[in-house]
């Protein structure tokens, strides 16, 4: 049974009220997101808020939304960003990303309200079996509870500062369907890393950030374990993750 909570090098994450709890996928996605220059992120489905309290880490002068449709995760994630040395930097809020953005002024009217980066980690399981616990369902499939590919980019092509980012994490076949769904609203893979599990083993995760009308993907890759030992995290792995997990 995993952890009530987990500790950080600089912070906690109480997890008991969160149907998703910290994972591998997780850290990568905050530790790999690219940040230049940001100045106001929003995390869509923060959940325990680790995204967002990570971001806040990195960056010393960003300004961090959060929002998560379950209520109980918000409520957490709002007391793990409480207690956080970068409180004062993140909002969490307990909405749907349909209700945020009726909530939220147009662009158009308030370039303000623009986002220099999304960061995201949506559900992906489309044909396989449910969970008997909803939130954890909401949290990982794509069903009409859930945040849609469509609406993801839709509202990423809405709020996105020109130069601005969406950072997404999925597996390549869905990462390929979210590619298609953000092209039709003009986002482009600008970079993708390649997560794999150890050296020469299928891909397991694309780590990919879209642009509005980027022309070029810049791809890398990056191995959890290494070849030798499966135990043993890769040194790009630990260099990537050096400032957040304890044992690093």
């Amino acid at each position: 049974m995993p952890n009530d909570y987990f500790q950080f090098q600089q912070f906690r994450i109480e997890q008991s009220a969160c149907a998703m709890k910290v994972s591998t996928d997780a850290c990568l996605l905050g530790a790999a997101a690219d940040l230049t220059g940001a100045t106001r992120l929003l995390d869509i489905g923060t959940g325990t808020g680790l995204l967002a309290l990570m971001a806040a880490q990195r960056h010393a002068t960003v300004a961090i939304e959060a929002v998560e449709i379950d209520a109980a995760a918000a409520a957490q994630a709002a007391a793990n960003a409480a207690a956080c040395p970068w409180a004062g930097r993140i909002r969490v809020r307990a909405l749907s990303l349909a209700e945020y953005t009726a909530t939220a002024p147009t662009p158009l009217a308030d370039a303000d309200f623009q986002f220099s980066h999304i960061i995201c980690n949506p559900p992906f399981f489309r044909q396989s079996l449910r969970s008997p616990n909803a939130a954890r369902t909401t949290a990982r499939h794509e069903d009409a509870g859930s945040l849609s590919f469509a609406a993801l980019a839709a509202f990423a092509a809405n709020f996105l500062a020109v130069a601005g980012l969406l950072t997404v994490l999925l597996p390549p076949p869905e990462m390929r369907a979210f590619e298609a769904v953000a092209a039709q609203v003009g986002l482009y893979p600008a970079t993708r890393l390649v997560v794999r599990h150890r050296p020469g083993s299928r891909p397991l995760r694309h780590i990919t950030g879209f642009r509005p009308g980027a022309s070029a993907t810049h791809e890398t890759e990056l191995t959890i374990r290494t070849a030798e030992n499966e135990t043993e995290y890769s040194a790009a792995f630990e260099a990537l993750l050096a400032g957040f997990y304890l044992a690093l």
